[in-house]
């Protein structure tokens, strides 16, 4: 390298040489290299200055977040560019301090430091940086080079020694994997041939004894070597077997063979499982499972430890599987440093995992570790940044029963106790301050904590009165209007107070609680016929009866509302079947005029009226992204039953062509012995020209389709949706899967059929309702943005599984998105990343999805809904509010008619004047009038 260096300066000399040689006659060509050259530095400080400025603005972003993941490898890959080593490695120390690195981050590292290290003290932080590596991930890969690195090191004393140790240590982690084991096993048996060919006398020369007695040492070595290779499943085994009898002068021994063939059919089995792995993409979660489900029943702990840790190189965000392992090494292996390892791995992993957390504080304690080491992590779980409030409640929670079992409560005071009743203060002034301004919430609205804070004061300090503080301070949280807080209190002062507390209790909570009187006034009758005087007994009754009778007088007056608004809700529906009746009465006695263009019917206006504005399908009601089935039965048997056959099309629409002509349309019942075997297709665009044959094309990659049902008016126009058959159920739970598919521009809605009167409660919604810790919620956004321009924006967060964008039943965009990830982790850094940022002048905002709870209706929200409110026509409120009927009309008939009156049926009339005001006319009503002769 040196040599090559000087002749590349005395190239460079010789050509300043030919510069000044021809100065003279190009000093134009010269002028211009020089200006080339300055352009060149001038975009080189361009690009430093840019990485600088960016290394700033990373460096910043951390000191606001440190558990930002993606910042700290865009930190550490532009210092790496830039060649920053001092600075490069503060940024991968403090990274390691928060994370396991990948092998990547830690190849990378480790190739940076051999580069500089020199012998001894350099050699040894080397060293240092191997183990920590493999400490983070069992990975043969640095297994390999942290052995070779050693190999380097062998002119030091112990140097053979010390290789051998890192190989044996090596091949205890990673030497029974499958598909690359063989590797350190073929890298440790050449290094040992590398020493035998060192020690083997010179051919025709006798060796010593010493010399034949290390000659057979080194080769006993490479032969157990062999043997021990050879009775490991491994892939490549075979080849193995192969070399050992070229190798080998002795002959193939039957206990080796036995071993062999035992390692050869073990590999055999377990080859159809690394194949998957080799077939699936990354990161090959459901294959690992399946391969740690068939280790698992084989029982080898070795094995099994093994594909755990090849798992999670691969699928080190997923907290699920962290906590299968953990779990195992908890319950079988229950060794404290690989436990604890495995524990501190988990929870760095997955710091925003409370079960982690709460699985590592209870592994520490079990294997006796320091208390300040407990102490510390239990503070990393607080700045890890949990997702829900309740989550810092439970760390909160098991870390104070760590505490509480370090107290040794026979003695009157210690160290332990007074630090247990800080943590209990400090816990409570936490959640209140820290927890409720983020969440907005308490996450503890039952105040587990402080209850028990008051057991322990006591049951194990025998200090009521501290307990009675606490239950007051609980008490006042909104809490006294439930029946079994009082009991609980009520229990703690049966078992540690006195009769006194116990009834002054229980008497505050006949006045307090609301949902469960009864069994209150129970219990304190209970005591005063155990305890109490006759004094005590009569006040008890007294306060009781006075209490259970408010009650029953609340409960009379909810029941009457509710029989109310039940009453109301049934003449409603009484009157929209009535008023159902008296339009297809009117359209049979309506007669079209000779000549004359027939206009839109009241089925229009029927159907109008089912479909809403937007083509809303008659059995399903939208409520932004969630669908209710309705029962519309009735409503369905009417619509295939009475609009076929029932009026001749005019002359005028003769010409047009119909998918059949209305006599020639079947009068077909849907059969509900078959809803297992067919589906409901909804909200369909109405200008299909073909509706049959569409959907018969759409699904017929389901299955056989025996029979396709659209429904039809009674003009013969398609109404946007009908009844798909096949010949399977399979074939229809498949159909399932196409709800939402893209017809002509409108998303089609694919449910099940269900009988309503059997399953009244049934309802279909395809997504979920609860917290998705994975899945965000984008709101804000324009609305022509496309699936492709969101993958765009938030693939560089993770590795994105699905994304939707919420639409109405037109299929136009509303503005709303969900973002689905592989897994928490990468769903966390891109809320923190994405949050508020602008897409075409549009401020996104990006939240984990959890929809929020809908919540029924009291009866006093219910009664107010139900308040009548005036009814206007189709176009709304008119502008002005004049009564349009003629004055000849405005006087009222002193006598009813046994026929009308005012037109009105006599039976309405009578029941309007009961009422004590005149029926208002409807304009059927006054077209009626008007037409009488």
């Amino acid at each position: 390298m040196a040599d090559a260096k000087r002749g590349d300066e005395g190239i460079e000399a010789q050509g300043v040489g030919d510069e000044e040689e021809e100065m003279e006659s190009e000093g134009e060509g010269s002028a211009d290299d020089s200006s080339e050259g300055t352009g060149q530095s001038s975009c080189e400080e361009d690009d430093e200055k840019e990485n600088e400025a960016e290394i700033q603005r990373l460096e910043e972003q951390l000191s606001i977040n440190a558990f930002d993941y993606n910042c700290h490898v865009d930190l550490i890959k532009l210092l790496r560019q830039e060649g920053e080593l001092e600075r490069l490695r503060r940024a991968r120390q403090k990274m390691s301090e928060l994370f396991p690195l990948t092998k990547e981050i830690w190849l990378d590292w480790l190739m940076d430091e051999m580069k500089v290290a020199d012998q001894g003290s350099c050699r040894e932080k080397v060293y240092e940086l191997f183990e920590r590596a493999v400490k983070d991930y069992i990975c043969p890969e640095i297994w390999l080079e942290y052995a070779q690195y050693s190999i380097g090191g062998m002119g030091e004393e112990g140097g053979i020694a010390k290789v051998r140790s890192i190989f044996e240590r090596a091949l205890t982690a990673v030497g029974l994997h499958m598909t690359k084991g063989s590797t350190l096993w073929d890298a440790y048996r050449e290094f040992e041939n590398a020493i035998l060919g060192t020690i083997q006398p010179v051919p025709g020369s006798i060796p010593s004894p010493e010399q034949q007695q290390m000659l057979q040492a080194q080769l006993q070595r490479i032969h157990t070597l062999f043997r021990r290779q050879l009775g490991v499943p491994l892939l490549d085994m075979t080849s193995t077997y192969a070399e050992y009898e070229e190798w080998s002068e002795e002959p193939i021994s039957e206990a080796l063979m036995q071993s062999y063939k035992k390692a050869l059919q073990q590999m055999k089995k377990c080859k159809h499982y690394e194949e998957a792995l080799l077939a699936a993409e990354t990161p090959k979660l459901a294959e690992y499972q399946a391969y740690i489900d068939f280790e698992m029943n084989a029982g080898d702990p070795a094995r099994i430890q093994l594909i755990f840790e090849r798992a999670l190189v691969e699928n080190c965000l997923v907290p699920d599987l962290w906590a299968r392992y953990t779990q195992y090494l908890d319950r079988q292996l229950k060794v404290k440093d690989l436990v604890l390892s495995a524990h501190d791995r988990a929870a760095r992993n997955c710091p925003w995992t409370v079960d982690l957390w709460k699985r590592y504080i209870l592994a520490m304690e079990r294997h006796g570790v320091d208390h300040n080491i407990v102490t510390d992590n239990f503070e990393k779980a607080l700045n890890a940044g949990f997702i829900q409030a309740t989550d810092y409640v439970e760390i909160w929670q098991y870390y104070l029963d760590y505490l509480r079992r370090r107290v040794d409560f026979t003695k009157d005071s210690s160290k332990e106790l007074e630090e247990l009743r800080s943590v209990f203060v400090r816990a409570l002034d936490y959640l209140k301050q820290e927890v409720e301004e983020r969440f907005g919430e308490s996450g503890d609205p039952s105040c587990s904590i402080m209850q028990n804070w008051a057991k322990i004061e006591a049951r194990h300090c025998n200090n009521m009165q501290k307990a009675r503080e606490l239950w007051d301070s609980i008490m006042t949280r909104g809490n006294s209007r439930f029946a079994n807080m009082w009991l609980e209190y009520y229990n703690l002062e049966r078992a540690h107070g006195d009769i006194q507390h116990c009834r002054k209790a229980l008497h505050r909570a006949v006045q307090c609680t609301t949902d469960y009187p009864e069994h209150v006034c129970e219990v304190l009758l209970s005591l005063e016929r155990i305890e109490g005087s006759l004094e005590d007994w009569d006040s008890a009754v007294l306060k009781t009866e006075n209490r259970l009778s408010r009650v029953k007088e609340q409960r009379a007056k909810a029941a009457e509302k509710e029989a109310v608004l039940a009453k109301q809700e049934e003449e409603k529906a009484e009157q929209r079947k009535k008023s159902r009746a008296e339009k297809k009465a009117a359209k049979k006695c309506k007669k079209a005029k000779p000549g004359e263009k027939r206009k839109a019917d009241d089925d229009d206006e029927d159907e109008e009226e089912e479909w809403g504005e937007e083509g809303e399908q008659p059995n399903k009601r939208h409520k932004g992204d969630e669908e209710i089935l309705e029962d519309n039965e009735a409503e369905e048997m009417e619509t295939e039953t009475g609009l076929f056959g029932k009026s001749a099309p005019s002359k005028s629409q003769t010409g047009k062509q119909k998918p059949q002509t209305l006599k020639e349309l079947p009068k077909i019942l849907h059969d509900r012995n078959k809803d297992s075997i067919t589906v409901f297709v909804s909200n369909l665009p109405y200008s299909i020209s073909e509706p049959e044959k569409q959907l018969r094309k759409v699904f017929s990659s389901c299955g056989e389709i025996s029979q396709v049902r659209v429904i039809y008016n009674n003009k013969g126009t398609f109404r946007g949706y009908g009844y798909v058959e096949f010949a399977e159920e399979k074939s229809a739970q498949d159909a399932l899967k196409l709800d939402r598919k893209v017809i002509n521009g409108r998303p089609m809605f694919v449910s099940p059929c269900v009988d309503k009167n059997k399953n009244p409660d049934f309802k279909v919604f395809k997504y979920c309702t609860q917290l998705e810790k994975h899945k965000l919620f984008v709101s804000g956004l324009p609305y022509s943005s496309t699936k492709e321009e969101l993958e765009e924006l938030f693939k560089e967060h993770g590795a994105i599984k699905e994304i939707r964008l919420v639409t109405n039943r037109s299929g136009k965009p509303k503005g709303l998105a969900y973002v689905e990830y592989e897994n928490e982790a990468q769903a966390s850094q891109a809320v923190l990343k994405m949050d508020g940022i602008k897409i075409k002048d549009h401020t996104v905002k990006v939240a984990i999805s959890n929809p929020p709870q809908r919540k029924q209706p009291d009866v006093s929200e219910t009664a107010i809904a139900m308040v009548p409110r005036p009814t206007y026509g189709a176009r709304g409120k008119g502008r002005t509010q004049l009564a349009l009927l003629p004055r000849s009309l405005h006087r009222q008939s002193a006598s009813i008619t046994q026929k009308t009156e005012n037109g009105t049926p006599q039976e309405q009339a009578t029941s309007s004047a009961a009422a004590g005001e005149p029926r208002k006319l409807s304009n059927a009503d006054f077209a009626r009038l008007l037409l009488q002769k």
